[in-house]
This record gives structure tokens, C-alpha cells and sequence, in this order.
């Protein structure tokens, strides 16, 4: 276990720069961050200094610093190298996509091994670049923001697994709590004597101990890390599931139970090939697995979603301002790609506004949904017109995005469906209509319809192009149209609010403002 003290930020740590004091770094400035792990080194590159930041770049190599730690106390030779040259093309790659100095963090290897300091000299020797070692509750604390930089207010225990360590920490009311660190990463458990049985009784100490200082943790549990990435990508193939997105993926401690036994039992080179899990990774989650499985038995969540985001997001979620933290990461993405790709940016919030009197008794996370599918409605128009539809799902479903469940892309992504189209068999919605319930999906079809036919009444993003009305009792859909807007209402747009009536199995009434 670490100790209680923080690592120190004397010298203003990894956070020295500040990224978004500046209203101008806000725009597309690129941030590069180095994370050099145990079992892997990688570099991110995020695009856009925002609430929801893109992935302009990411590598990683498997370096395996940590292996034979244990024994050998140093870190590998082999995968010390390896790390060093990753480092300096890194560094490279940071000067030619101008994201001005990197921030490196160095974790469990780095920080236990007794070469660790001789190896970050070295780097800062070769490519100027300063590795900031960090300690193990300041990597849980750092890894339990990058959750809630894609879960803004959410609360549980975070957990996350590296090559040789593995750390808890609470969040709550969008704060990170209590947190501790433990040395139960697979590197480490691969090197134990006694077998199974030994790693067993190992695994079952420590988290006892680690629960006794948190307490009871039943809410949910959110998972981060490459290793627990790997296992619910098994997981996934074991159940046949039709969306292959990681982030906001649920597990339940049957589905836990199930995949552990399932990869006790199979040949890491099938699970391998069946799960799309490489070669490094795969020799890692039997251990890994055998961790998850007494982590879920200890503190008993109430369920388990898998996090994308960790560490690396964490670093840039500790340099934004509270204002920027509180705000919704799907509608910052959602307005930045309006902002970017939108033929007529600001118009998502004209549609909003006119299709919302369809949604009145919608409550506050359906609005959220509605809102995001407004401002996305128009930003694949550069597609071919006989695939634009399907263009709109994909991208909603599979789209780096952040605070959205899987019912929740699947909603958004079948209303730009039919944004596009009024016909959606035959397309890849058919693989995951039972992510979403069917009095959602008939939801999602009537947000698309009243989206194509709002978007036929084009003025501009100031412009008010006319009023719906909704009146479900007398199942009546009423069009009001200002005097500018009546010349809009052609054939096409007659026939597509025709259609939205159809879907809400209504009378369609056009009146016309004098």
C-alpha cells in the first residue's frame, strides 16, 4: 500500500502548464501527454482544449517495464529500451502536430524500481523531456478524473488496473474521495510462487485490507484500464453483443463471474483472435481476470460500466477550470462538431426550439438527447446522399463521446437515421435494436422526422420559421407558419410533415399567418 502523502507539485508537477487559464487555448490548440505505464507507454494527443476533447493522435507500445520487477527489483532491460526510443519518436511526433511541450507521468514501475530515477534522467537526457513519477493515490486520483471527465456528478468506486498496481478511489457529487493503491497488477501476480492458489489468497488480503479503509462501495463500478478494457472485449464476444464501444460498456457480476470461468477455461490464442486482444495483452488477463472477479465478490457493486477514459484524461481534467467541468461533455462535443461541420452553425438550437413543443413531457435526459441530435443533425452533409443515413448512425454509435450509455447512442443514433431516410430496414440499426426499447425507438423515429422536415424550413440560425403545435389527446400535429417562412412549405416539406404526422398517427393541420 502507498502511504497518505500526495505527490509532490513543488515544482508545479505535471500540471504546470496551464492549459485553459487562457480563453484562446480553448480553441484548437492541441495538448500532447505521454503516459508511461508498467505495461505499456502511450501518447495522446488531444485536439481542442474543450469539455469533450477529440483524439487527434493515440499510440501505444507494450513495453512491459514492469516485468520481473518484483524479483529483480529493477526495471526490464528489454522493455527499458524500448520505452526510451517510444519516448523519443513521441517527443518527434509532439513537435510536427505543434502541441508545444509534453506532459509525461510515470507510474508503478517507474516509481518502485530502483533505476527508475536513472531511467527518467535518461529520457530528460535524450529528449528534454521531464517525467513526473507520481505516487499511487495520486495515479487513483488522477485516473477518478478522468472518469468523471466523461461522468461529470456521477458517484461510485473507480478502479484501475496497470501492469503492477491497481488503485481505488471514490467519486462523489463530481469530487474524487477516498483512494488507496495496492500492488495487484498482472506483471506482479505472474511472478508470485505457489501458483493459483497463492495469487488467490494474495488477491483476497489485499482487498480486504482495501475495503476495511473504504468502507462499503455498492454503488457503481467503473473500470479502467487496458487489462479490464481486454476482458470485456471478451466478454462482449462471449455474449454476441452488436455494439463493439468499450466506453459506458455494462457488466454485471454475473456476466463477471461467467467471463472469468470462460477465460480460465480457453486457449489465450482463440480468445485472443475471437476478442481482437493482442498478443501482450491477452497473456495478462487470466490474472487480471482472477483480480476482477474477488474485486466484485469484496465490495459487491450495484453495477459495472467500463471506462475509456483514465489517467491521461485525468491530466486534462485537473487543468480545467470548475465553469468548464460542470458542463455537459456530450453537448460541448455535440456543439463543437455543429461549429466545425454544420453547413449553418447555430441552427441546431433554431430546430430545437421548434420541434421541442413535440417533447413536452420528455424528462431531463431525454431533452439532453434531443438537444445533442439537433445540433448533430446537419453535420454529415458531405456524405454521399444514398449512405448519408447510414453515415449518421455510425457516427453516433461509435463516435468517441462521452456521457452516453449504449441505449442512449442507439437512440441518437437512429434519430439522424431518420433525419435522412423514413426507412430504416435493411440498415445497421437492425443489429442493435434490442439495446433500446421499442416506445424509445418509435421516440427516436418521430425526433428524426420532425429534424428532416424542421430542416426544410431553412431560413437562417436567427430566423423563426414557423410554430408546432402537439395536441396528443385530439391526436392533431398543427404547423403554424410566419409569412417569410410560408414560400418554404413546398411539396417535399408538405410530404415530410406528412410523414411525422403518420409516425405520431395524427391529423396534419397547416395554418398560415397573414
Amino acid at each position: 500500500m502507498d502511504g497518505n502523502s500526495d505527490a509532490s507539485q513543488s515544482d508545479g508537477g505535471p500540471f504546470g502548464r496551464p492549459l485553459f487559464d487562457d480563453p484562446s487555448a480553448r480553441a484548437l490548440s492541441r495538448v500532447g501527454v505521454v503516459d508511461v505505464g508498467s505495461n505499456s507507454v502511450r501518447l495522446v494527443v488531444f485536439d481542442g482544449a474543450a469539455r469533450s476533447p477529440a483524439y487527434f493522435y493515440n499510440e501505444k507500445i507494450m513495453c512491459a517495464l514492469g516485468a520481473g520487477l518484483a524479483t529483480s527489483g529493477r526495471l526490464n532491460p528489454e522493455g527499458r529500451a524500448r520505452a526510451l526510443d517510444a519516448i523519443k519518436r513521441f517527443q518527434l511526433l509532439g513537435d510536427s502536430m505543434d502541441t508545444g511541450p509534453l506532459t509525461a507521468v510515470a507510474t508503478a514501475a517507474v516509481r518502485e524500481a530502483e533505476d527508475g530515477p536513472d531511467f527518467c534522467q535518461e529520457v530528460l537526457e535524450q529528449t528534454g523531456l521531464n517525467i513526473h513519477v507520481i505516487d499511487g493515490r495520486e495515479e487513483a486520483r488522477l485516473s477518478a478524473q478522468g472518469v468523471l471527465l466523461g461522468w461529470p456528478g456521477s458517484y461510485g468506486l473507480v478502479c484501475d488496473i496497470g501492469g503492477s498496481s491497481m488503485e481505488l478511489a471514490e467519486i462523489h457529487d463530481g469530487k474524487v474521495g477516498r483512494r488507496i493503491s495496492s500492488t495487484l497488477g498482472p506483471l506482479k501476480l505472474r511472478d508470485v510462487k505457489g501458483g493459483r492458489k497463492a495469487r488467490k489468497a494474495l488477491i483476497r488480503s489485499t482487498l480486504e485490507q482495501m475495503k476495511s479503509e473504504l468502507g462499503p462501495q455498492e454503488d457503481r463500478l467503473f473500470l479502467v484500464g487496458g487489462s479490464w478494457r481486454a476482458i470485456a472485449k471478451i466478454d462482449m464476444a462471449r455474449r454476441g453483443y452488436p455494439l463493439n464501444v468499450l466506453h459506458e460498456y455494462r457488466m454485471t457480476t454475473a456476466s463477471v463471474r461467467e467471463t472469468a470461468k470462460y477465460i480460465a477455461k480457453a486457449d489465450l490464442d482463440d480468445l485472443r483472435l475471437q476478442a481482437g486482444v493482442s498478443s501482450a495483452r491477452i497473456m495478462l488477463v487470466p490474472h487480471a481476470a482472477e483480480v476482477l472477479r474477488e474485486v466484485v465478490k469484496a465490495f459487491k457493486p450495484r453495477d459495472i460500466a467500463i471506462s475509456s477514459y483514465g489517467i491521461r484524461e485525468g491530466m486534462l481534467y485537473e487543468q480545467m477550470p470548475q465553469r468548464l467541468r460542470d458542463r455537459d461533455p456530450l453537448i460541448e462535443a455535440c456543439r463543437f462538431a455543429e461549429v466545425k461541420d454544420a453547413r449553418v452553425p447555430g441552427f441546431g438550437k433554431v430546430l430545437y426550439d421548434f420541434i421541442q413543443p413535440l417533447f413536452k413531457s420528455a424528462k431531463p435526459e431525454r431533452r439532453r438527447m434531443i438537444k445533442a441530435a439537433c445540433l448533430l443533425h446537419d453535420v454529415s452533409w458531405r456524405a454521399h446522399p444514398d449512405y448519408r443515413a447510414e453515415v449518421c448512425f455510425d457516427n453516433a454509435t461509435r463516435a468517441n463521446l462521452g456521457g452516453l450509455k449504449h441505449s442512449e447512442r442507439v437512440f441518437l443514433g437512429l434519430a439522424l437515421l431518420h433525419r435522412y431516410t423514413n426507412n430504416r430496414e435493411g440498415t445497421r440499426f437492425e443489429r442493435m435494436d434490442s439495446l433500446i426499447h421499442e416506445k424509445d425507438q418509435h421516440q427516436a423515429e418521430v425526433l428524426g422526422k420532425a429534424m428532416r422536415f424542421g430542416a426544410m424550413l431553412w431560413l437562417d440560425k436567427n430566423a423563426a420559421p414557423g410554430e408546432l403545435r402537439w395536441y396528443p389527446k385530439k391526436q392533431i400535429l398543427e404547423l403554424r407558419l410566419t409569412k417569410d417562412a410560408a414560400p418554404l412549405y413546398g411539396e417535399v416539406a408538405a410530404a415530410r410533415f406528412l410523414s411525422l404526422a403518420t409516425t405520431l398517427e395524427a391529423e396534419a393541420v397547416v395554418k398560415t399567418a397573414r
